[in-house]
């Protein structure tokens, strides 16, 4: 049984069990799915008397903290359970680009000569990890919703703006990942 868990799935049946996930919390309760907006909910049951984002009626849907922390928990499991001393496989034509920005090592889930604690002093370290991830978490709310909500919640309920969202998350990351980061990696 664990063997299914380590081994990847493929897309054909994660990619319908994640899908199948809008329908059942909808037929279930009229709920939608979506993780950025359990932030919200965390930040006003812990400062009730917060910004007047954080005051409205956040145990409404209490249910999404549950889903969350389980995510937490699941994924502690998880990291717990297949963490082993493989080498994680990546493709040789990305060694090969890796390599010329110093990335060398693949015994983790992600590159340790970036993300690690003494690169956030180094420029490209903190345009990584500092820049990068406050403009996630900028564009998660400035978008009214992370990539998972408008790419999976949104568009199976055909919301226009999380089609425009979705595509616009693609742009970006086409060209974050291809223009962007090989000029902050090559700092």
């Amino acid at each position: 049984m664990l063997e299914i868990i380590r081994s990847p799935w493929p897309w054909y049946v994660a990619g319908p069990l994640i899908g199948l996930t809008v329908p059942f919390l909808l037929l279930i309760g009229n709920k939608t799915f979506g993780i950025s907006s359990s932030l919200r909910q965390i930040c006003a049951a812990c400062v009730p008397s917060g910004a007047k984002y954080f005051i409205y009626n956040w145990k409404s849907d209490v249910w999404k903290l549950y889903f969350v922390a389980g995510l937490a928990i699941g994924g502690a499991i998880a990291a717990y359970l297949l963490t082993n001393d493989a080498e994680i496989i990546v493709a040789p034509a990305i060694v090969e680009n890796l390599a010329q920005y110093g990335i060398s090592d693949y015994t983790h889930a992600y590159p340790t000569e970036i993300f690690n604690l003494s690169s956030i002093l180094s420029l490209r370290g903190f345009l990584l990890i500092v820049i990068g991830g406050f403009l996630v978490g900028f564009g998660t709310r400035y978008g009214n919703g992370c990539t998972s909500g408008h790419a999976i919640m949104g568009i199976s309920n055909l919301h226009w703006p999380a089609i425009v969202a979705t595509l616009s998350f693609m742009v970006g990351g086409f060209f974050a990942a291809n223009i962007l980061m090989p000029l902050i990696l090559s700092l």
